[in-house]
Order: C-alpha cells, then sequence, then structure tokens
C-alpha cells in the first residue's frame, strides 16, 4: 500500500513538473534542460518503487527513450520540433510502458495538430511575417497529464 502512495506522489510532482513545461512553453517557446533533465534522472526513483529488474523492465525503458529521441530527432532536423521538446519525448519515455508511451504520442499528435492549426490560423489573421513557432511543449505536457491520470485511475 506505501508503494502505490509513493508511486502517485512521484506522479503528482510529475504532474506539476509537466505544468511548468506548458506554461513555460507558452511564455518563452522553451522547454528548460533542467526540468527535462529532471524527468530522466527521477525515472529511476519510479523503476526502485515499481520493483523494476534491470532486465527487461528498466533495459525496455531505456530502449524506449532512446528509440523516440532518435525518431524524433528526425522531426528536430526538418525542423518540425524543437529540441526541448525532442528531449522531453524521451525522458518520459523513461517514465511509462511502451503502450502508455504510445496511447501519449498519439493524444500528442492529436492536440499538437490541433495546437499547430490554432496557432497557424491565429499567425494568418494577425497577418504577421514569418513562420510561427508552435509550442509542442503543451501538447506533449497534455498527452502525458492524460496518461497520468490514467495510470492512477
Amino acid at each position: 500500500m506505501e508503494t502505490i502512495f509513493f508511486v502517485r506522489v512521484l506522479l503528482g510532482l510529475l504532474a506539476i513538473i509537466l505544468i511548468v513545461v506548458a506554461v513555460g512553453d507558452w511564455r518563452r517557446r522553451l522547454i528548460p534542460n533542467w526540468l527535462t533533465g529532471g524527468i530522466a534522472a527521477t525515472a529511476p526513483v519510479l523503476w526502485l518503487l515499481q520493483g523494476y529488474g534491470i532486465w527487461p523492465e528498466i533495459g525496455i525503458q531505456v530502449i524506449l527513450a532512446t528509440a523516440l529521441f532518435a525518431l524524433f530527432v528526425i522531426f528536430f532536423a526538418i525542423g518540425a520540433m524543437g529540441g526541448g521538446d525532442v528531449k522531453l519525448i524521451a525522458a518520459l519515455g523513461l517514465w511509462f510502458p511502451v503502450n502508455a508511451m504510445l496511447n501519449l504520442l498519439i493524444i500528442m499528435s492529436i492536440l499538437g495538430g490541433i495546437l499547430t492549426l490554432a496557432m497557424l490560423a491565429h499567425h494568418r489573421l494577425t497577418k504577421k511575417n514569418g513562420q510561427p513557432e508552435i509550442p509542442y511543449g503543451i501538447a506533449i505536457a497534455a498527452a502525458a497529464l492524460w496518461t497520468i491520470f490514467q495510470t492512477i485511475s
């Protein structure tokens, strides 16, 4: 019973950090490395609480995070995402099992599409020059918050 409590506390702290990420990305279009680093660095605490072994549980989480980083670096390279977004997705890959992460990515994609369309419409309506900067961290954080809610309910 105590383990469940501490896992929920840890997920609650992750939720707070994700809200800070979303607000900061909206205001500054920046996700600080110390936030994504903190998310990544605290994942082993979750693993410990959940009794993960080196293999397969921890190994799979590390492989998942690495694969996500490698995949989303491609989006960074073509200018579709910022570096902070890529690092945030990879850090979250350390927290959520494969199935939960796949759901997170689907929700993130839908929310990110809606956010992008809204930002493009606003950009055109206000007749701003250049390309709009999309604060995709909002979509990532919202999808992760949804995943946390699904995990604890």
